[in-house]
């Protein structure tokens, strides 16, 4: 996928959760449709959530790849679960076996109750900190050095990985983070810093963007050629639900997420009202039930994609959409963003 200048934009679909179905059989039936969907539409990878209460994603990685052609696993990786060497060592065996890149999306946080579990009881910034030591043992060792480190939270000496993987195949990184702590660790590994966006028009004064730091966003796209049809879909996709409001609500209560907590504000302010042509495509709804952690941006092809080309002209390059309910929802981003490339809006 292209920007209106040419730039290319990496476009990653998201993995249904384990924790949404009853057996292990209907998940990995949902698991090859939306990995399938995602190999035919030519999303660059497809992130794999990681969290206490979900399927090891590594396993999961393996099976996309025994199902997919082409398509990159994104591995949510947390510290706490697994020693930086242990990552590395995957990584380079998947590659090995399959002859394809496996990617990377680091995570320094997570749910706090998930991590108080683990007994890890870190603060935000440190966290990072941590996440800055961990990411430069794994892609020094994934890019064939010996690597030594000193660090506050690691410590390695003349550590190297077999097996070799080739350079076409080393992992595209990316971080989950948007605070000063979470940019400046991207920085430091090169890896990509992945949000949850406010309103564009507010994140030209509200969004650091450090030179040196790739960064990108994670939405869900509802868009059709008509505003009204697309309003119609996602309003129906994501009826009231208070039960969600009220998880929502004790989410923010407990978290630190610098995102989290913006996004909350934002979604309390906002009505969301207005008729289907002239309304904003920007939508917190979902987010507010508790439906997703992402916003949404609904409307026509090019009104979305109006919104999305205002990201990637502040400098974002990658974009993460929402789970896919069916194929057509890739479809329709798919040429959301053909006219982002195309230069028509």
């Amino acid at each position: 996928m292209l920007d209106s200048d040419g730039t290319p934009i990496d476009l990653y679909s998201t993995l249904p959760q384990s924790k949404f179905y009853d057996s292990g059989a209907e998940y990995l039936e949902a698991v090859t449709r939306v990995a399938q969907w995602s190999d035919r539409q030519g999303c660059t990878g497809m992130l794999i959530y990681t969290d206490n209460s979900l399927v090891d994603p590594w396993l999961l990685a393996e099976y996309v790849l025994e199902r997919t052609e082409r398509l990159s696993p994104l591995v949510a990786v947390q510290p706490v679960y697994m020693h930086p060497y242990t990552v590395a060592k995957k990584v380079a065996s998947l590659s090995f076996l399959h002859g394809r890149r496996i990617s990377l999306n680091l995570v320094a946080g997570g749910f706090q109750n998930d991590l108080i579990a683990m007994g890890d009881t870190t603060p935000h910034d440190e966290r990072y900190a941590r996440m800055t030591e961990y990411g430069q043992i794994v892609m020094g060792l994934l890019r064939g050095d010996s690597v030594t480190l000193e660090g506050d939270h690691y410590q390695v000496k003349n550590l190297k990985l077999t097996p070799k993987i080739p350079e076409e195949l080393l992992p595209v990184v990316l971080m989950s983070g948007s605070s000063p702590a979470a940019l400046k660790t991207a920085h430091a590994i090169g890896a990509t810093a992945i949000r949850y966006p406010q309103d564009p028009e507010k994140e030209k004064t509200t969004v650091e963007r450090p030179d040196g730091v790739r960064m990108g966003l994670r939405v869900g796209v509802v868009a059709r050629d008509d505003a009204a049809a697309a309003w119609s879909e996602a309003e129906a996709r994501f009826p009231e639900d208070r039960k969600g409001q009220i998880m929502h609500e004790l989410a923010m209560k407990t978290s630190d997420s610098q995102w989290h907590k913006q996004l909350s504000q934002d979604a309390a302010a906002s009505d969301g009202g207005g008729d289907a042509a002239s309304r904003s495509p920007y939508w917190l709804h979902p987010f507010k039930q508790y439906s997703t952690f992402c916003p949404y941006l609904v409307g026509s092809y090019d009104r979305v994609a109006d919104e999305l080309a205002r990201y990637f002209t502040m400098g974002d390059r990658a974009l993460i959409v929402d789970i896919p309910q069916n194929e057509e929802d890739l479809v329709h981003a798919k040429r959301v963003l053909e006219r982002v490339g195309a230069g028509s809006v």
